[in-house]
């Protein structure tokens, strides 16, 4: 039983050591969410009057979702990072059965011949695999931590990090959710370079990671036609290349400044379904390239700002944690574009703070409030009981090596 200690739930930073949160970051992350809710009240009025008989029926489940993504947000902005820290087994097993009960019938849901979701009051729905992108991230930085803090090279080790992730990839693999284990592989797999993993222990492994990721593409027909599609890219007929054609007509019918809001091809809904992966062709359409340009911008600075903040961080499990949270949302913004605009195979990866979905948002308000509380992170402010001296910053964890394993 570990021993949690007297920690206050709060950071308790004295006045004349407060920092304040990183307002730059604070105002891209308003910035993305109120242009998501816009985007996503002008592409989802067609459906919710079809299928709800109301036009905003699905701005307003967002909204709802919108307000626990950020509670959980200001909860995780100023919550001990010590007393997290110290709860990370805890919350990392609490997501592995919440990641089990999915193939329960009666508490979970199904949607297409996939087991993903857990039952909620009030008709919603969670992803549980939304939050293993948050817990694994946690996961890893907690166990680089520990490793960069052993002085003996004989004794540091990754396979616990190693076994850590394929678990969590393997649960979500078996959700017949490949797109994000495949993504939570990849997260991961950035994390262990940037802490300082040897690529020579890396290498050899690829085969084999290779070979099982085209094993589990061969074992459902579904991701084999998408792949198929991809690269037979004329075929309109294919239901999954139908998405990707009608999306790429609409970033196409925007050109410089966009048809504006209301505009033919979403009156008429010629893209199923637009407002959840493909509703950035629905933003292009009708703002254009110009709106194109915008959205980068303010990603760029979110971007900026949030790998400033793991940068600067004085404490190492802050550090990784912000920088794996950051890299997460951003990733998951430019593989959806690349989606949508015929980039990348056809994948349930959604744009953070634009497409519909409760658990998307809520998980990403969330990571953005841990980033937040690591924007104020100093040594010896009751954070952390860290003997890494206060110039350290995560450029300097970065040459820390994970042993010659």
């Amino acid at each position: 039983m570990q021993d949690f200690g007297t920690y206050n739930f709060n950071a308790d930073t004295p006045l004349e050591r407060y920092k304040k949160s990183d307002m730059g970051f604070l105002m891209s992350i308003i910035l993305l969410w109120g242009l998501g809710i816009f985007t996503l009240f002008f592409c989802s009025q067609n459906s919710g009057a079809r299928y709800f008989d109301d036009s905003l029926y699905y701005v307003k489940r967002q909204l709802i979702c919108s307000g626990v993504g950020f509670a959980g947000m200001l909860f995780c902005a100023f919550f001990n990072l010590r007393l997290l820290k110290k709860l990370v087994p805890v919350i990392v097993v609490v997501t592995f059965i919440m990641c089990i009960l999915v193939f329960i019938p009666g508490i979970s849901e199904e949607k297409n011949g996939a087991r993903r979701w857990l039952k909620m009051p009030l008709n919603f729905t969670f992803q549980p695999s939304e939050l293993v992108k948050f817990v694994i991230v946690l996961f890893l930085a907690k166990e680089f931590d520990h490793q960069a803090s052993i002085e003996n090279p004989e004794e540091k080790s990754v396979l616990k990090s190693v076994m850590g992730l394929l678990l969590f990839v393997g649960i979500v693999v078996f959700q017949k959710d490949f797109s994000t284990s495949v993504f939570i592989f990849c997260l991961g797999f950035l994390m262990f370079i940037v802490t300082g993993a040897k690529i020579r222990w890396i290498l050899p492994a690829s085969p084999l990671i290779l070979g099982a990721g085209a094993l589990f593409i061969c074992l459902e027909p579904y991701r084999m036609q998408r792949i198929a599609g991809f690269f037979n890219k004329t075929d309109g007929t294919s239901s999954f290349n139908y998405q990707t054609i009608k999306a790429k007509q609409a970033i196409c019918s925007g050109g410089l400044i966009g048809n504006g809001i209301g505009s033919e091809l979403f009156r008429l809904n010629s893209i199923p379904e637009v407002q959840a992966d493909y509703i950035f062709a629905g933003w292009t359409e009708a703002f254009g390239l110009l709106g194109v340009i915008c959205y980068f911008v303010i990603l760029g600075v979110f971007a900026w700002r949030g790998f400033r903040i793991a940068s600067k961080c004085s404490n190492r499990f802050a550090a990784y944690a912000s920088f794996g949270c950051v890299a997460s949302i951003v990733a998951q913004s430019v593989a959806n574009i690349a989606v949508v605009s015929g980039v990348l195979p056809s994948t349930g990866i959604p744009l953070p703070f634009f497409s519909l979905g409760g658990s998307s948002i809520i998980v990403t308000l969330t990571m953005c409030g841990f980033i937040l509380n690591a924007s104020r992170c100093d040594d010896g402010d009751g954070y952390l009981n860290s003997d890494i001296k206060k110039s350290q910053n995560i450029n300097d964890y970065l040459s820390i090596e994970l042993g010659d394993i």
